[in-house]
């Protein structure tokens, strides 16, 4: 199989992306590795054991951890503004609980691109593994970094946040990089859309140094509405090829019931294995000469 021009495109949405995992992990039984990947928050992470041929790392650190103190605290939360305990889930888990390979990582082929926002600007931002050198970790940790239960990362001089929030399925990035053929992990069902939040005032309040990101959190509905009225025309027009649930997953952004994560990260490896058949199909058959569909939405 021809895998040229081929990519993997992972959306993230906190412990939902358990489903992601479980479909990578299928991916991976099947020695099914695509040569350029990109993810947005914990498709990130996804992304990167993906890369790193770390087929069950995902599963064990995201569902065997989460009733740990120190993956997971509300009253972390309210002492010192995180939720998630990130030099706990990005350094002690890595290099002492559950290595991380990073040789194999960053020996590999594979293009991988982690998308985070500009906390400034409320822009984008993409960062290759291969321009990182040892600094992927941090970037990494920005890119899952969501605003009001975590702080900004500090890297190069910027405050770095959420992909999420300025480009939460990094379709066109994907199209703009040469990428002819397009595999998505979507983490909600076909026909969702966001709605405006609620909570636009408050991230004034919290975020008085960051316009940019302010305004990032208020459009992101619009952002993500638009992208995937510009995904379903290309899937439309067999153009992408997408692996999501057909309902609603019964986990959210933040789920603490193992059981719950099991059966959502089976879910993705059996959604996946089901969808395995017209996959190899797509990735065969000569990619369309079209490069935008017909119902092309700008932005």
């Amino acid at each position: 199989m021809n895998l040229k021009n081929s990519a993997l495109i992972l959306e993230g949405g906190g412990l939902r992306g358990v489903y992601t995992s479980g479909a990578l992990r299928f991916f991976m039984d099947q020695g099914l590795f695509l040569p350029y990947v990109i993810g947005v928050s914990m498709g990130a992470c996804n992304a990167a054991n993906y890369v790193s041929r770390q087929p069950e790392r995902n599963r064990i650190v995201n569902i065997g951890f989460v009733n740990d103190s120190r993956y997971l605290s509300y009253l972390r939360l309210l002492a010192g503004g995180e939720l998630f305990g990130m030099k706990f889930i990005f350094d002690t888990i890595p290099n002492s609980l559950i290595p991380f390979d990073y040789q194999t990582f960053r020996e590999s082929d594979t293009k991988c691109i982690t998308v985070v926002t500009n906390c400034k600007t409320g822009e984008p931002l993409y960062f290759d593994k291969s321009e990182l050198g040892e600094d992927y970790l941090s970037i990494f940790q920005a890119s899952t970094c969501l605003p009001f239960i975590s702080k900004p990362v500090q890297y190069n001089g910027q405050m770095l946040m959420d992909g999420g929030l300025s480009d939460s399925i990094p379709i066109r990035k994907s199209i703009s990089d040469g990428n002819r053929k397009n595999v998505l992990i979507l983490t909600q069902p076909k026909g969702y859309r966001k709605k405006q939040s609620r909570l636009n005032g408050f991230a004034r309040m919290r975020y008085p140094r960051f316009p940019g990101l302010c305004e990032a959190i208020a459009n992101r509905y619009i952002r993500y509405n638009e992208t995937m009225d510009f995904i379903d025309a290309l899937e439309q027009q067999s153009e992408v090829f997408i692996i999501r649930p057909i309902s609603a997953l019964p986990v959210g952004r933040i789920e603490r019931n193992k059981n719950k994560l099991y059966a959502t990260y089976d879910q993705g490896y059996l959604d996946a294995s089901e969808s395995y058949e017209g996959l190899c199909r797509y990735l065969t058959n000569p990619p369309s000469t079209q490069t935008q569909p017909t119902a092309c939405i700008s932005g």
